[in-house]
């Protein structure tokens, strides 16, 4: 249903190249400070250092470098990937729902195995603590209130999207 609306709408037009690297470069903030947060995901990456990881789905790419100290950077455009992620799922809609579900989105993988493993690695133990940083600024009640209302939107809509997977789960298997 979603999907076909989605389909529909014309494709918006490119942003500018600032505005790209400018958000590319708040994602990289946003990922440090989540791997600061964990000292062995820093010492797996530091491991890693000069590597350099290129992410995609369909047109949007974002290629990083790991650094000594363990963290990430943009990379060079020019630089060539040691690693390259493809996002196979073509509908953010499909992303969404594997996310919420718990798992993953489907990728290829292409490159260094070793640092593919690395990066699974860091995928499946590091975790933002949200409510932490939140109790910074809000204080530790607020934060609280906040997180919670979040998980009990989040397993709403988790619910709610399970039981769409459901039918058509049910329909391909008759």
């Amino acid at each position: 249903m979603f999907e076909g609306l989605l389909k529909a709408l014309p494709t918006p037009p490119a942003p500018p190249a600032w505005m790209v690297e400018e958000s590319h470069r708040r994602v990289v903030l946003l990922l440090n400070h989540v791997l600061q947060q964990e000292p062995q995901a820093t010492e797996r990456l530091a491991r890693q250092k000069g590597r350099v990881i290129l992410s995609q789905w369909q047109q949007f790419t974002f290629k990083v470098q790991a650094t000594p100290a363990g963290l990430l950077d943009l990379a060079q455009a020019d630089a060539s990937a040691d690693l390259t992620l493809v996002i196979l799922d073509d509908s953010p809609l499909a992303i969404a729902q594997a996310l919420m579900q718990g798992g993953k989105p489907k990728v290829r993988i292409e490159g260094d195995v070793q640092l593919a493993a690395e990066i699974n690695w860091l995928a499946d133990h590091v975790r933002w603590d949200v409510e932490e940083d939140l109790s910074r600024i809000l204080g530790d009640a607020p934060a609280h209130l906040l997180m919670q209302t979040g998980r009990t939107f989040a397993q709403a809509l988790q619910q709610f999207v399970g039981q769409r997977a459901a039918p058509k789960a049910s329909g391909a298997a008759a």
